[in-house]
Formats: structure tokens, sequence, C-alpha cells
């Protein structure tokens, strides 16, 4: 199965990132989360992108506030499917880091889920892993319906409140 790689640009992230971490340990995905700054450390998120794929990833979650370029810095040096993840925080509150990641220019594409959605970000990944592996394709298709049927429990239970 091919890992997902989690790159951060600060520990800062780490919130957002534990969410992520949580459902690919749930999904027995396996991954590793980095710290790597696309204005920090530039050239190792670079050579990290690069080589990605060789060190057996499928997927690349990048989560980032603020000036929010490290999904983007990943996505020019990588042909795997990248998600950002932008993050709250700053003077802006997140509206940086959300335009930031979702605005790349065409030809390098970045999928973008909400600001601190790390639980989406994994599901993500692990939609795109799951095209070519069955096992994950079952376990997303349990999960979906085990949510419906908590929210069909909630719905009889509102009534019953209710009357």
């Amino acid at each position: 199965m091919k890992k997902v790689a989690i790159v951060m640009g600060s520990d800062s992230d780490l919130p957002v990132v534990r969410k992520a971490a949580d459902v690919l340990a749930a999904f027995e995905v396996p991954f590793e989360a980095h710290i790597f700054s696309a204005h920090r450390t530039p050239d190792e998120a670079r050579d990290f992108a690069r080589n990605a794929r060789e060190q057996g990833f499928g997927v690349i979650i990048a989560v980032a506030g603020m000036a929010a370029h490290l999904g983007g810095a990943i996505a020019a040096n990588t042909t795997l499917p990248v998600i950002g993840i932008p993050c709250k925080g700053g003077a802006l509150d997140g509206l940086d880091a959300l335009l930031s990641t979702v605005q790349m220019p065409s030809g390098i594409p970045v999928a973008t889920v909400a600001l601190n959605g790390g639980a989406n970000a994994a599901l993500l990944a692990i939609e795109i892993l799951a095209v070519e592996d069955g096992t994950l394709a079952e376990k997303l298709a349990a999960k979906r319906r085990a949510d419906a049927e908590t929210v069909l429990r909630k719905d009889a239970a509102v009534m019953t409140a209710l009357q």
C-alpha cells in the first residue's frame, strides 16, 4: 500500500495534522509527518517532494497557515496528488491561507479542503489511494454506511424528543 505524506510548515500546525493522522491510522494507512517550510527550508521541501514517489508515497497532504505557500511549493516539485489544508490564524484568520492554497496556477493543481480540515484531507487521500485498493474502498464504504446510520439514529431521537 502506498504511504501518505503529511508535510506541515510549522509545529504550530500539529493540532490539524493530528486530525489527519488519526483518520489515516483508523484506516490503517501508513503515513509519515514532516516539517518543511516553503520559505525557511525550501531546498528540503523541494527534495522531499521530488523524491516522494520513489519513497513509496501516493499522496501528499500539505498543511500551512498564513501565506500557505507550502502546498504549491510541494505540488510544483511532484506529480503526486497534493492536498492542501489551509490553517486558521494570523491577521486574516486563515483567509490568506485559504486563498494561497486554492488559487494555484493552471498546471500545478492542489486539492484544497476547508480551513483546519485535517480529517477531510485524510479521507480524500484515502479515496485517492482506494482507486487502486479494494480493501480501502470497502473501508470507506463501511464508514459512509456507519455515518448514515448515525444521522438516522439522531433523526429518530429528535422526532422522539419533540413529541
